[in-house]
């Protein structure tokens, strides 16, 4: 008879949370759409599918560019399998600051902050930067104007978040409300 110690089960974490990934099957995956290639969450930029001789399988070739990174990964799977499928979120928030130490600070539609993603590096994070700047001359007009602007933010920033990474992927001018 076995003992009570193999039937002991310890589990090392728990969460309530949604999973990071969905299974999906590779022939239902299409260009423009996310799939996790080699732990990552990317975009298909490009896909192919080839039949494999008389008795082989019809393989899909997958191309995509990391979400993150903007690296280059590629795959072949058979269409019949399985791939995960990360679950991606995009929202909108308004630049409040930049901290010295590079962190964007956002807030939310509802007044929620967040000051725990970083500048980007190249062309979305210079784009921040430069609406960031545009935003101080303004204030320094004049001292009502200076009030007035306080409550108007000059920049919106596109935060995408997947498998427990974030990175803010585009800025634009918001608009000036009245």
């Amino acid at each position: 008879m076995a003992d009570d110690s193999q039937h002991e089960h310890t589990f090392e974490s728990a969460d309530a949370g949604a999973s990071t990934t969905y299974p999906m099957q590779c022939s239902a995956l299409r260009k423009n759409g996310f799939v996790v290639i080699k732990g990552r969450p990317c975009k298909i930029v490009e896909m192919s599918t080839s039949k494999t001789g008389k008795h082989g399988h019809a393989k899909v070739h997958l191309v995509a560019i990391d979400i993150f990174t903007g690296k280059k990964l590629e795959d072949l799977c058979p269409s019949t399998h399985n791939m995960d499928v990360p679950n991606v979120s995009r929202k909108e928030y308004q630049l409040l600051d930049i901290s010295d130490d590079s962190f964007l600070s956002l807030m939310d539609d509802d007044g929620e902050t967040k000051d725990d993603v970083k500048v980007p590096d190249g062309e979305v994070g210079d784009k921040i930067k430069k609406l960031f700047r545009t935003e101080e001359k303004d204030t320094s007009e004049s001292a009502s104007q200076e009030h007035r602007f306080l409550f108007l933010t000059t920049a919106d920033v596109i935060v995408l978040t997947s498998m427990g990474e974030e990175v803010a992927v585009e800025a634009k001018e918001a608009p000036r409300g009245a």
